[in-house]
């Protein structure tokens, strides 16, 4: 077994990792690394690769996202699941450890049996929950989107969005390791994704002679579409809401929430998903009121201190 640590992968193991990817997702039902990851392994960035061997073929791979002062090292780890319980994923979890350093995180999304075992293996606990809601989009009914006074809500209209976008994605997710750090770049590559839709993302701005300046941004939803994918029906996805911190308090989560719900629910949509932090207790809330439910949580382990 061979563990070779990289700045950069390219095809062949590129190809290889993302039909393990693929294989592993359809054996667990969940993606073993981030839609985030993923973009990584073909972009020229700061992420390393530890991509694991046998005998020539890749068993394992894992994504090192570097820390730095306000938050750790992130890495994600997949393996080969007919090479599972052959020490792939300990060696993969022991090397990005030792290259992050001091409090790196590892994700185990769906904090599935086996990675349960490798965590317990190392001496790892939980240090992170990102929890998996879901939600009907037929029952119970959606309640109407009431729109404050004061407040206008459109759609994306283009590249001229961007930049209010990002100030407000920067600003909403400062405490955020992944998606506070979002640039140009993200929002590049997201747009280019076949399941964008302008008509999907929504943004919030004071409306014209309400005393706010109508080009500041004052909350975005941007919602996605997953396709069908192994007989499993396409699902909607809260994918994310943004409020400016100078705007919280006046109910802007929720109606953008709703709006988003309710573009989701008229493509023909059954179910909706999110995305929420373990502790963020005023989102839970937000959500919970709008009827949904726990699905399934992702669990960051880090050594114990």
């Amino acid at each position: 077994m061979t563990v070779q640590q990289l700045d950069w992968i390219d095809s062949p193991p590129v190809d290889a990792v993302r039909a393990m990817i693929a294989q592993a997702t359809t054996v667990d039902g969940t993606a073993p690394i981030s839609e985030q990851a993923v973009h990584a392994l073909t972009t020229d960035g700061p992420a390393r690769h530890l991509v694991c061997t046998v005998d020539g073929r890749v068993v394992g791979y894992a994504q090192l996202e570097p820390g730095h002062a306000d938050h750790p090292a992130m890495a994600e780890v997949v393996v080969d699941p007919s090479e599972r319980g052959a020490g792939v994923g300990g060696r993969l979890v022991s090397g990005v450890l030792e290259a992050g350093g001091p409090g790196t995180r590892v994700w185990a999304h769906g904090n599935l049996p086996a990675a349960v075992a490798v965590a317990r293996r190392l001496g790892l606990s939980g240090a992170r929950e990102l929890l998996q809601l879901r939600r009907s989009l037929t029952t119970p009914e959606l309640p109407d989107v009431v729109v404050p006074d004061g407040v206008t809500l459109r759609t994306y209209r283009g590249p001229e969005d961007d930049a209010e976008l990002l100030r407000v994605n920067a600003a909403a997710f400062a405490w955020h390791p992944e998606q506070g750090t979002w640039t140009q770049r993200e929002i590049d590559e997201r747009r280019s994704e076949a399941w964008f839709d302008p008509e999907g993302l929504f943004l919030a701005y004071p409306s014209e002679g309400s005393g706010g300046d109508p080009h500041r941004l004052l909350g975005f939803h941007w919602t996605k579409v997953h396709a069908p994918e192994n007989g499993t029906p396409a699902l909607g996805e809260v994918y994310v809401v943004g409020i400016d911190p100078d705007a919280q308090g006046r109910g802007l989560g929720r109606v953008l929430t709703l709006a988003g719900l309710r573009y989701l629910r008229d493509r023909g949509l059954d179910t909706v998903l999110l995305y929420v932090e373990g502790d963020n207790t005023a989102a839970l809330r937000t959500y919970e009121r709008l009827g949904f439910e726990r699905f399934h949580v992702d669990v960051a382990y880090a050594a114990q201190s």
